[in-house]
């Protein structure tokens, strides 16, 4: 229908545009205007438990008769009320409802079905106008399965379109508040709560045990809700009586929610014997054999009994919403493993803490397996948020089965399955009372929009309001996103760009299950470039995710394919990280790409990612070259995510957290000190150093190039109030003999100097560094380390100076290569001309320490060895012989022997230790000065982390990987859902520290798996503190520094 001109100004008193009607072979004077219609759809044939109407018959009587509008009716023989009840009413019967200016409906509206089509203004001849859709569209939170939906009501270009429908959701229907006015959550919660008690009857009939509530009434099965509160109060009368079985114990429902679905269970449980309890009660409530069975027991648990800050603050409601990153969930050991039934009524958004974790139903059905039978089986998610805030829920049910047994693959054997009752359309199984209660709520709003096209004013200052709240309500208009919904431009968009016009009607049409039962929703596609050493755990854990795919591209297709073979939902791909094209190719189809390539890669790698608009994390440290496409990234909106490891990575985040927190206390820094190694577990320094090994007192689990590059560094830092230098050359000489980590009394550390630790000044916000009396990070080490290393960096064999002057025959001359390289002059290769010229290198060292030396280079193998009168070491088998390029530096070649000679065995395992120490005083203590406040006042606070490695993953891999998922899954969430909302991503080439949401989020799914950061803190004791006060217990022995 072809449109023309504007008959008034573009605006009339009510919002409307109306459009002249272009009808060539007829006068408009004889076309009658029509009435306001109102058109009543009927759902989708492929919901088949959709019973309920969005109004009444008698809503439509009043309509017609009190509102003078047409009411007409789309027939439907599952409706709660029958069409005869409308045709009395007043209404017509309609098969399209094409006159309809005003569609009301419950559910979205299958797409072969929506109206789109301008229509005739009521009261005014030959115009037209846009009609208006209400329904429940699940569109605003950009739900891909929908996106072909809200399109429909969108121009193609963004241009205004007067004559395209207006999208009303009543989920946007609010008051003054904030709150809700127009649902069905009451009567999910009343639904929900009775379809969980059957379903937990029939769970405890698994066990052996019946309970009064196989009586239960499954909400459709009555005509109304007085009729099932009349059934479930017999039941409450026989428990009463006779109690609950004793097997069972005592009978705990828990309950979470404050909003409409928790008042609808609240009240249909009052027929029962409720007696009230709090979340403390609970472990004495369900171990008492004196507890009264005659009773149910519910608890109400408010996010203040099991949301607790990481920082050590206490809940605040206000602040949780401003930093939910802040906060995390104990419901699964301070709630979850009492309960009999739980029933979920609180919803979930990305960047919130999630009520519990894949992780979290393991440990929850631990503890509930040691309280007793029954506890924690059975969960009704009326909430239905399908891997939402119960991660694990895998997915809706249906009124025809409304409970699964579910047991995820990553329980352990020993665990039981959950039974879970997640019906997604529990009003629907109450169509009377919830279509009542709805259509009463509704009618305001409906008389709301019929003063709007006819163009009269709100009079009361109540009907001002609901004019209001349906401008809030509406999700688009005259082709455009309407107000804070204009980021739905972008899913919009994406799914357009992905579609074809000849197709899009396909997408959702009458045919369609419903969408929250059976649609399939895009998965989301991480690329991980590299599979080494840490992949395996990031591997596992991002592929926990339903919703994910995941590529490992890798030069070694058999390392990918070990790494991906068990996960259906993860895929080995061959990749050439020098063929540009291939990786482009692979890039362009992800969502984010995860880089475990070697350091040098990461620049192209990055600048792809810019080029395709695709958001990148790795490990490694900020280079120089990745740190120059800070603002191309950030113009383009990419985020290149850094630093997200170990060290760095959990250092960063654990130091940014504490340091938070103390600053929330008004406390200053006086002392920053922070150590973190990746070594050999003590167990396996033990056993191998009877064996002749060398004194290194470490092993490799991937290439030793990096620790022994590190070697080469100088180093910087604050320590007693002065700066110290440390050039190359001496690094490994001035370093810490003894180094004491809290939780880890018997465990003895030397520590080197990482670095610059200087920046960290800002980096961690630590104030004036001329305030500050100590900034030192630091790398741990078994005794013993720094010497050996020295030596070995002395005789050349750290060189990175290429030569190819000296051919090897075998390793046994790698030490003879070194030293001629260093000297410059011509070593004999026998024992005797090399132990000389060892000698002469190492001039300075005690004579058992060279020795030491000797014995370590022939474990190795890279000396020929002593005479035979001499005592031998035992020596281990070398790797193949050197096939050397035409240049090779000695560091090259050391580091393909340690490789081999220091690897790990089977059996054998590491261990991660990364410590703090930050010395404090409050602020109001300063005012008597610095050192009355350090004598009086000082505070050490300690976060450490000491984890091992076990059968699966290596404890270096573990805390490397995990983060990189965890923050990968992070930025992956926040760019899906509300354009990153609460989660602050940003753009740009960033650390951790600088996106609160993935650090905080990172650190947070760390202690659900084990590797959490323990805190301390304790006074400090009232002596001088003038020189190296407090740093790692005072323990730390620096009397090279001229401090005693």
């Amino acid at each position: 229908m072809s449109t023309v001109g504007l008959r008034r100004s573009p605006r009339t008193l009510s919002g409307r545009r109306l459009l002249k009607q272009h009808t060539p072979h007829r006068s408009l004077a004889t076309v009658a205007p029509p009435k306001l219609t109102i058109g009543i759809r009927q759902e989708d044939s492929a919901r088949i438990w959709e019973r309920r109407c969005p109004l009444t018959p008698n809503a439509v009587q009043e309509l017609v008769q009190q509102d003078g509008v047409d009411v007409i009716v789309q027939p439907c023989d599952r409706r709660i009320f029958p069409v005869d009840n409308f045709l009395k009413a007043g209404a017509k019967v309609h098969s399209t409802l094409e006159p309809a200016h005003i569609i009301v409906g419950i559910k979205e509206t299958p797409l072969n079905e929506l109206i789109t089509s301008p229509v005739s203004a009521p009261q005014l001849s030959g115009m037209l106008t846009h009609r208006t859709h209400l329904m429940f569209s699940h569109t605003t939170k950009g739900q891909p399965y929908n996106m072909p939906l809200l399109s429909r009501f969108l121009s193609e270009n963004d241009s205004q379109f007067p004559t395209l429908p207006r999208l009303i959701d009543y989920e946007l229907l609010t008051g003054s508040d904030g709150k809700r006015t127009v649902g069905f959550g009451w009567f999910a919660g009343g639904a929900g709560a009775l379809e969980s008690l059957s379903a937990l009857a029939h769970a405890h009939l698994e066990i052996g045990v019946a309970s009064p509530f196989l009586h239960t009434p499954r909400p459709h099965s009555h005509p109304s809700i007085p009729s099932l509160r009349a059934t479930l109060r017999t039941i409450g009368q026989r428990i009463a009586e006779d109690g609950t079985p004793k097997p069972l114990g005592a009978f705990v429902i828990g309950l979470t929610g404050n909003g409409q679905v928790s008042q609808g269970v609240l009240s249909i449980l009052e027929e029962l014997p409720i007696v009230k309890v709090s979340v403390r009660d609970l472990p004495s409530l369900v171990s008492n054999p004196e507890t009264d069975l005659r009773k149910v027991y519910l608890v109400h648990a408010s996010p203040e009994d099991y949301l607790s800050r990481m920082d050590g603050g206490q809940y605040s409601r206000s602040h949780y919403y401003q930093n939910p990153s802040l906060y995390r969930s104990d419901f699964a050991t301070k709630v979850a493993p009492y309960l009999t039934l739980f029933l979920n009524g609180v919803g979930w958004l990305p960047g919130f803490p999630r009520l519990m974790t894949n992780e979290h139903l393991a440990v929850a059905l631990n503890r509930a397996a040691e309280v007793g039978p029954g506890r924690f089986g059975t969960i009704g998610d009326i909430s239905c948020d399908i891997e939402g805030g119960l991660e694990f829920m895998p997915r809706a049910s249906t009124l025809s089965e409304p409970v699964f047994k579910y047991r995820p693959a990553f329980l352990p054997p020993h665990l039981p399955a959950v039974h879970i009752m997640s019906v997604d359309i529990l009003p629907s199984s109450l169509p009377l009372d919830a279509s009542n209660h709805f259509s009463g709520v509704l009618m305001p709003y409906l008389r709301a929009l019929v003063r709007e096209y006819r163009g009269t004013r709100a009079g009361a200052e109540k009907q001002c309001r609901y004019d209001e709240a349906l401008e809030r309500a509406t999700v688009a208009r005259e082709g455009q996103l309407a107000g804070k919904h204009k980021w739905l431009k972008e899913p919009v968009e994406k799914w357009r760009s992905a579609s074809t016009s000849s197709t899009a009607h396909a997408t959702i049409s009458s045919t369609m299950p419903a969408p929250a039962e059976n649609a399939v929703r895009k998965k989301k596609n991480v690329l991980m470039l590299g599979s080494g050493m840490v992949a395996g755990p990031a591997v596992d854990e991002i592929c926990k995710r339903s919703d994910v795919e995941l590529i490992v591209a890798s030069n070694s297709i058999d390392e990918a394919k070990s790494l991906t073979h068990h996960l259906p939902n993860a895929r080995a791909r061959f990749l050439d990280v020098n063929d540009g094209e291939a990786m482009a190719q692979l890039i362009e189809q992800a969502d984010i790409v995860i880089s475990l390539l070697p350091v040098p890669f990461h620049p192209s790698v990055a600048e792809l990612c810019i080029r395709h608009g695709k958001d990148m994390v790795t490990a490694s440290y900020i280079s120089p070259a990745m740190r120059a496409l800070h603002e191309r990234a950030e113009t383009s909106g990419v985020l290149l995510l850094n630093e997200i490891g170990l060290d760095p990575g959990i250092d960063h985040c654990s130091a940014h957290s504490l340091l938070s927190r103390l600053r929330s206390e008004r406390k200053r820094v006086l002392s920053f000190t922070s150590f973190c190694g990746g070594l050999p577990a003590p167990d396996v320094v033990t056993s191998t150093q009877g064996d002749g090994d060398t004194s290194l007192g470490y092993k490799f689990s991937w290439s030793p190039r990096g620790v022994l590059s590190a070697a080469l560094n100088e180093a910087r830092f604050k320590l007693g109030g002065e700066v110290v230098e440390i050039s190359s050359e001496d690094i490994l000489r001035r370093y810490f003999p003894d180094v004491s980590v809290p939780e880890g009394a018997a465990l003895r550390f030397e520590g080197i100097a990482n670095r610059d630790s200087l920046p960290y000044v800002e980096t961690y916000s630590l104030g004036d560094l001329s305030k500050l009396r100590t900034v030192l990070r630091g790398t741990l080490r078994y005794p013993g380390f720094s010497d050996l290393m020295d030596a070995f960096k002395t005789i050349g064999l750290l060189s990175l100076s290429p030569s190819s002057q000296i051919p090897l025959a075998g390793w046994t001359d790698l030490t003879r290569f070194a030293l001629q390289h260093k000297l410059g002059t011509n070593v004999p290769g026998n024992y005797d001309s090399i132990q000389a010229a060892l000698f002469d290198l190492l001039q300075g060292r005690r004579g058992k320490e060279n020795v030491e030396v000797i014995d370590s280079l022939m474990w190795l193998g890279i000396m020929p060895p002593r005479p035979t009168h001499l005592p031998r070491v035992n020596v281990a088998p070398l790797p193949v012989s050197p096939l050397l390029p035409p240049a090779t530096a000695p560091i090259d070649l050391f580091t393909r022997v340690l490789a081999h000679k220091l690897r790990y065995l089977p059996g054998e395992r590491d261990m991660v230790v990364l410590t703090h120490e930050i010395v404090v005083v409050p602020d109001h203590a300063l005012d008597g000065g610095l050192d009355k406040a350090v004598e009086e006042s000082a505070e050490v606070h300690t976060s450490t982390l000491i984890t091992y490695g076990t059968p699966k993953a290596s404890a270096m891999a573990t805390c490397v990987g995990l983060p990189v998922a965890f923050a990968t899954l992070a930025v992956l969430d926040g760019r899906s859902t509300a354009m990153g909302l609460g989660l602050g991503l940003g753009s740009g080439v960033r650390g951790p520290t600088e996106v609160q949401g993935v650090w905080s989020a990172v650190l947070g799914r760390l202690e659900e798996a084990g590797v959490g950061m323990k805190e301390r803190v304790r006074k400090v004791p009232r002596r001088n503190m003038s020189c190296n006060e407090g740093v790692m217990e005072g323990k730390l022995s620096l009397g090279f520094f001229g401090c005693s």
